[in-house]
């Protein structure tokens, strides 16, 4: 039997998707997608379409007791910032939509 697909759950999202209205609304990010795989989940943000994303914010379960299950994968495969809460870990982007205000 296939195991499930890792997903992000409804709350997750909406914390996610928070971010990406304010980063639209500041002119940074225009799309993004969904992959819900086998291990991991990912949300992609991208400037336009139909280039490589910005960035991805991963889901992975299996690490949840090692370096925690959220990522922050910026556009040349670094991570920028892993951890166990969702909203501590994407806050390495909230710093790049202050500096976008300034």
């Amino acid at each position: 039997m296939p195991s499930p697909q890792v997903a992000f759950h409804r709350t997750e999202l909406s914390v996610i998707l928070s971010l990406y209205g304010r980063m639209v609304a500041a002119g940074e990010w225009r799309d993004y997608g969904i992959s819900s795989l086998r291990e991991v989940a990912v949300f992609s943000v991208f400037r336009r379409t139909a280039e490589n994303p910005l960035y991805r914010i991963e889901k992975r379960p299996k690490l949840r007791g090692k370096q925690g299950m959220y990522a922050v994968i910026g556009i040349d495969g670094q991570i920028l910032r892993r951890g166990h809460d969702l909203k501590t870990v994407l806050r390495v982007l909230e710093r790049k939509l202050i500096r976008a205000v300034d």
